[in-house]
């Protein structure tokens, strides 16, 4: 059963005609008291709520029920009806519990929208299971693609993106840089009913705020000096399938008004037509960055920003989930062995372990580096230590800067790696090798008993 709350007759018939045709029950309420009651009488699974009661804008009475409702029913989604000038009002209610907001006037397949994926996401939170799946289970439902992982909080991710995919909710995936954000942009795409349509990618931070109308929606010929023909924006070219909006929160003031509309209305204009055109697209958007403390700083608009997190998924850095990095890395060994057509490469279980021990501040992409960096310059079979932590130059090899790099390496690494350097530089000559680093002999062979190094 659906509540509408709204002081508007023809408002609450229309809603529960439409409702109806949709195959959804409804009731209505015209009043805040007249609503706690129909929720005291009988159970509710979603409420389309107005903001504003007896032709007052303020909105403060739309407020007030909003919070009396999730303080009887806090469990229960509610939906707000605003004007589009009154967004702040709706921010405010998403602060206060509300699931999601609608801007007057609004479209049927929009409103239809906005129940069917709130009614969803309330389900599976209802639905989920108390414990976290195994890998293996979340394998046999879903299709998580290059997502590696078997760490509990690397399962939690997996386990929210089969929650949520389905849904035409928008996501917000937060996390380090190098992370995997696409990955998982990906991964819900391809678990989504959208999966065989559009997926298009955009990297926000590359788009000057001059291009951004033509880059997103498009320009007819004519439309500045250089359109000398029609050009497709991407949200036309994502329409039915998926737009992952990477680095948002790079966008300028102007551009991030530009977005709100689009992502708020689903519509937008050509750049050099007056038309308005309809799009049908599931957003997904990425950051590193910290939004609520950008909207704070008044960097970020934080309507903009309750817009496109209705669910947030936060991938963790690598350092905080080091089982995961020997997995990880034996996959990329396969990769970077087939493709530089080398025999099977493994690593050994003490490289294992000193992978896990290092920080990776740039996360996978950076371990990805260093695998693909040690499986060139190492012929070898096995991988060990070494492999990572001396890189030297060889003859009739091209120099290459460790990976990590140095800032990512403890005293002792950098230390350990300089010795292993000068030995292989100076062909095991021990003092040749003291002199070189400034050591004694004597501190030179106490310095291979505590890194274990043979000579």
């Amino acid at each position: 059963m659906i509540l509408i709350i709204d002081d508007d007759q023809a408002v609450t018939a229309s809603l529960a005609l439409l409702l109806k045709q949709a195959g959804f029950a409804s009731t209505s309420a015209s009043s805040p008291d007249e609503a706690l009651e129909v929720l005291r009488r009988q159970p509710c699974q979603l409420v389309i709520q107005d903001m504003n009661f007896s032709r007052r804008t303020s909105g403060e009475e739309g407020l007030a029920l909003l919070q009396r409702i999730k303080a009887v029913t806090p469990a229960l989604p509610v939906v707000l009806i605003t004007a589009w000038g009154s967004i702040n009002l709706a921010v405010e209610g998403m602060k206060a519990g509300a699931a999601d907001f609608v801007t007057k006037p609004w479209t049927n397949a929009q409103m239809l929208e906005t129940v069917k994926t709130t009614l969803g996401l309330a389900a599976s939170r209802a639905t989920a299971e108390e414990h976290a799946a195994s890998r293996d289970d979340l394998d046999a439902r879903f299709d998580f693609g290059a997502l590696v992982g078997r760490d509990p909080k690397m399962l939690r991710v997996l386990q929210l993106i089969g929650r949520v995919a389905a849904t035409q909710a928008s996501v917000l995936i937060t996390g380090e840089s190098g992370t995997g954000k696409e990955l998982i942009a990906e991964a819900l795409h391809r678990n989504s009913a959208r999966a065989g349509r559009a997926f298009v990618k955009v990297n926000l931070g590359g788009i000057s705020s001059s291009l951004f109308e033509s880059e997103m929606f498009g320009h007819v010929r004519g439309a500045f000096t250089d359109a000398r023909a029609d050009r497709k924006g991407r949200f036309e070219l994502a329409h039915g399938g998926t737009i992952f909006l990477d680095e948002i929160g790079d966008l300028d003031p102007a551009s991030q008004v530009k977005m709100l509309r689009v992502l708020q209305d689903r519509t937008f204009e050509v750049l050099g037509s007056s038309q308005r055109r309809e799009v049908d697209v599931r957003v997904v958007s990425a950051t590193n960055r910290a939004l609520s403390d950008m909207v704070a700083r008044g960097e970020f608009r934080e309507d903009l920003l309750y817009r496109i997190n209705l669910i947030t998924i936060h991938l963790p850095p690598l350092r905080e989930r080091p089982d995961d990095i020997p997995l990880l890395a034996s996959r990329f060994l396969q990769a970077a062995a087939a493709a530089y057509r080398r025999e099977a490469v493994v690593l050994t279980p003490a490289a294992a372990r000193w992978l896990q021990a290092q920080p990776w501040p740039g996360n996978v992409r950076q371990l990805q580096q260093a695998v693909e960096r040690a499986v060139l310059v190492d012929t070898r079979d096995r991988l060990d230590v070494e492999s990572f932590t001396d890189l030297a130059a060889t003859p009739g090899r091209e120099a290459a800067d460790s990976l990590p790099e140095v800032g990512a390496m403890t005293i002792d690494e950098i230390e350990r790696a300089m010795i292993l350097k000068s030995l292989r530089h100076h062909g095991g000559n021990i003092s040749r090798v003291a002199e070189s680093l400034g050591l004694s002999r004597p501190a030179l062979y106490r310095r291979f008993e505590k890194y274990e190094i043979t000579v």
